[in-house]
């Protein structure tokens, strides 16, 4: 049997779960986020084209946004032509929620979040060739000549 030169290493992580956790809420947030963005932005272009109230899907929409919105009906007025509504109030709203949930996000993640603690065993085997007594059988011989833990803190 030939030498030759072999690397074993072995990770441990015991934050893993917990920031796997905090990844999965923060991503939570981010489509609760996307959702509401979506309709909003749905309710804005459908009353800029004057799209018919009385139509189930736009009835469902308006109910479900006027929630949203409601907040900031009278914040500003809301230019109107032929049924044709430029709502700045929907746009308001818009912007002040992504900034809420960028800020939830971003509290939760501060909390929540755990840095890695790798630690890395690693060992060296330098030697690995048949014992000379037994070179009939599979007994091989092995020197380990370096073994080292490394506790890294923070490997993004």
């Amino acid at each position: 049997m030939t030498e030759f030169k072999e690397v074993s290493t072995t990770h441990h992580d015991p934050d893993a779960k917990g920031r796997n956790t905090t990844f999965k809420v923060t991503q939570v947030i981010w489509l609760l986020l996307g959702i509401l963005e979506t309709a909003l932005a749905l309710r804005f272009l459908f009353k800029l084209i004057g799209v018919n109230p009385a139509n189930t899907f736009a009835s469902i929409l308006y109910g479900f946004t006027d929630l949203f919105v409601a907040p900031f009906a009278s914040l500003t007025g809301a230019p109107a032509a032929e049924g044709m509504v430029f709502e700045f109030t929907t746009l308001i709203a818009m912007l002040v929620y992504a900034l809420v949930f960028y800020a939830l996000e971003r509290i939760v993640y501060v909390i929540f979040y755990r840095e890695r603690g790798v630690s890395i065993s690693q060992t060296k085997v330098t030697e690995h060739k048949p014992s000379e007594t037994q070179t009939t059988s599979q007994v091989s011989q092995t020197t380990t000549t370096e073994q080292s833990d490394t506790h890294p803190t923070n490997v993004e």
